[in-house]
């Protein structure tokens, strides 16, 4: 993920941030299920997702700091 692409992420509303979450730990999934499956060979997309989770993960709990603090 680019510098820019975490920016937009930052700026993203919670329930967006919720949205993509969901969606990246589906993937998650589906690449893990496909692995074990001998489905994929590439396994960096596996690393590349669980970090965009992670962020997002950041970001929410940013959010919830923020809205806590009364920023």
């Amino acid at each position: 993920m680019k510098n820019k692409e975490i920016k937009e992420l930052k700026n993203k509303p919670v329930d967006e941030l919720e949205k993509l979450l969901k969606d990246d730990r589906q993937k998650l999934n589906d690449l893990k299920f496909n692995l074990a499956a001998g489905k994929v060979k590439d396994v960096t997309e596996l690393r590349v997702i669980k970090k965009n989770i992670a962020r997002i993960l950041t970001f929410l709990k940013i959010n919830e700091i923020e809205k806590k603090h009364g920023k």
